[in-house]
This record gives structure tokens, C-alpha cells and sequence, in this order.
């Protein structure tokens, strides 16, 4: 890995740091109740505030973690906190990807059945990711643990990402084709375009070094 993949995953858990504490904060102090004003994603269900509380707090966790499993010289050098720190993302990965669903079946998204599905097949990629990656790490395949890794990184940050499209689109646009009911053109794209381009990315890049491999 050349330093500046290094430099650019230090950077992305840098860039992720105050999301991650944002999402924890804001899930124990909604399930508090505690919250300065009231929110659409807590209601009067307990348990859809519990799920989302889930989804929120182990999201938290694997988005600044994840970067770091994918750093190669941290790998070589402490390859036990490697394995530890994998166990710890996948741990907590399950939980984010089984809460999100639960919440969205209970309660559905503010932006109705098109978010409802692009949500809910984000949390089942990232289950199968979360999933896959320890089977395979488990059964020492490791070329097919790491391609399941790479996968499940670009899913864990789809949250920040979700995010940073959504800063970038209105500081370049001002929010065009975008509103609050989430039903806008731009809106629409972002139920899928937060993970569905990067994870094609991936299948790419994965198809390109095995070609590689297999014409060398």
C-alpha cells in the first residue's frame, strides 16, 4: 500500500471522527429522551427507538474503526489488533445492519417507500458484508476475506457519505431537486447513490486484478 492510500484512510477516520461521535451522542440522547428538540426518527415506539438507538451507536463504532482494518502496515505490524479490532466492526456491524431494518419495518423512512427499499437493501449489504468477511477470515480464505472487506468499508462509511453528497450538492447547487419530504430528484438518487456506485467501484477494481492475475 503506497502512503498515500495510508494517508487517505488516516484522513477519511479523521474526517469521520466527529460523525461517529455525533450518531452515538444523538442515539443515547434520543433513547433518553433528552434530545433539545423532538426528532422524526424517535417516536412514542419504544422499540423502533431502541433499533434505531442500535443502528446509531454500532454505526458509530464501525464508521471510525474500519478505515484503520484496511491501513496494510498496521495489519503486518499488530495483526493481532487487527483481528481484535475486526471483531470488535463486525460486532458491532451485525447490530447496525439488523436495528436499521427492524426500524425501517417498524416505523418506514421519512422519504416513503423508495428510501424504505434503498435503505433496506443498504442493510442487507452490509449484513451479507459483515457476515462473508468473518466467514471467510474464519475459513483462511484470505483473498476473499479482504475483497469482502473492502466491500463492507465502503458500506460502513455510506452514512458519512450520505452525508458529504448531500453538503457537496448544496454548497454546488444549493439544494436543487431536494427538499424536506425527501422526495426530490436528488433525493431519490441519494436512497442508493450513497453505497451502489462505490460498491460497483469495488466489483471493478476486483475484476481488473484478477485479470491481472491470470494474464501475468
Amino acid at each position: 500500500m503506497s502512503r498515500f492510500q495510508t494517508a487517505s484512510l488516516i484522513l477519511i477516520a479523521l474526517l469521520v471522527l466527529p460523525f461517529s461521535y455525533y450518531a452515538m451522542d444523538f442515539g443515547q440522547a434520543g433513547l433518553r429522551n433528552a434530545l433539545a428538540e423532538p426528532h422524526y426518527l424517535f417516536s412514542d415506539d419504544i422499540n423502533a427507538n431502541l433499533m434505531i438507538f442500535t443502528h446509531m451507536i454500532s454505526g458509530g463504532i464501525i464508521t471510525f474503526l474500519v478505515p484503520f482494518q484496511l491501513i496494510r502496515p498496521l495489519r503486518q505490524r499488530f495483526p493481532r489488533l487487527h483481528r481484535w479490532s475486526g471483531r470488535v466492526i463486525i460486532s458491532a456491524a451485525i447490530p447496525t445492519a439488523i436495528g436499521g431494518l427492524i426500524y425501517v419495518g417498524l416505523r418506514g423512512s421519512i422519504g416513503g417507500l423508495p428510501m424504505d427499499i434503498g435503505f433496506s437493501l443498504y442493510g442487507m449489504l452490509t449484513l451479507l458484508a459483515a457476515i462473508e468477511t468473518i466467514r471467510h477470515a474464519r475459513a483462511g480464505e484470505m483473498g476473499k476475506h479482504r475483497a469482502w472487506a473492502l466491500r463492507l468499508f465502503w458500506l460502513a462509511i455510506g452514512s458519512w457519505l450520505y452525508r458529504v453528497h448531500y453538503g457537496l450538492w448544496y454548497l454546488a447547487t444549493g439544494g436543487l431537486w431536494s427538499n424536506s419530504d425527501f422526495t426530490g430528484a436528488f433525493d431519490l438518487a441519494q436512497n442508493v447513490a450513497f453505497y451502489l456506485p462505490y460498491l460497483i467501484g469495488v466489483e471493478v477494481y476486483l475484476a481488473r486484478k484478477r485479470y491481472r492475475v491470470a494474464v501475468s
